[in-house]
């Protein structure tokens, strides 16, 4: 699987385990509602940069986001 769809899989599952919208996301990590939703569609590849912002927002490891 390519690791945009294992992100996009990742985050969406974290996001909802810890009850946050798309918007809660992008208002913690500083990024745009639209850009974490491309995230979550696997439209976008992140950079290690914002891997990091969206492991922080979901006070997990960045390893977690990117494992299949």
């Amino acid at each position: 699987m390519d690791l945009k769809h294992v992100l996009a899989k990742n985050l969406r599952r974290l996001r909802h385990e810890r009850d946050l919208t798309q918007e809660d996301v992008a208002g913690l990590t500083g990024l745009s509602l639209r850009y974490i939703g491309s995230i979550e569609r696997a439209r976008v590849s992140a950079s290690v940069t914002v891997l990091g912002k969206l492991a922080a927002a979901l006070k997990t490891d960045a390893c977690h986001l990117i494992k299949s």
